[in-house]
């Protein structure tokens, strides 16, 4: 572990000490049945919309790969940060699409 991790311990004066990370697990990732997937669109500068993928629940990697098989799926750009994907475009319906025919409950929110 390195030391940049550790927030709130200046020194210790116990030889027996031993820093505990707390919250640094990620969840498990729920089965698609489980998951309850929000599709958001958004409007950035310029005019340009993008389609977000909001409320999965798991790991970093598993989400970083249902993001890429989205942005394939829609022959998009995007990224996957803060555990939602972003696809470029409005996409929304085939996402959804998608997203209930391999199992997800998912379905349009927002405005």
């Amino acid at each position: 572990m390195s030391k940049k991790n550790r927030t709130g311990v200046i020194y210790s004066t116990n030889p027996d000490f031993e820093y505990n990370d707390s919250g640094a697990d990620e969840p498990d990732t729920l089965p698609a049945a489980q998951q309850d997937l929000r599709i958001w669109l958004d409007r950035k500068g310029g005019g340009k919309v993008i389609t977000i993928i909001k409320g999965f629940i798991g790991t970093n990697a598993d989400m970083e790969a249902l993001g890429k098989q989205l942005k394939a799926l829609c022959g998009s750009g995007g990224t996957v940060k803060d555990q939602e994907a972003q696809i470029q475009g409005d996409h929304r319906d085939k996402v959804i699409n998608w997203l209930v025919g391999k199992g997800y409950k998912a379905k349009k929110a927002g405005g």
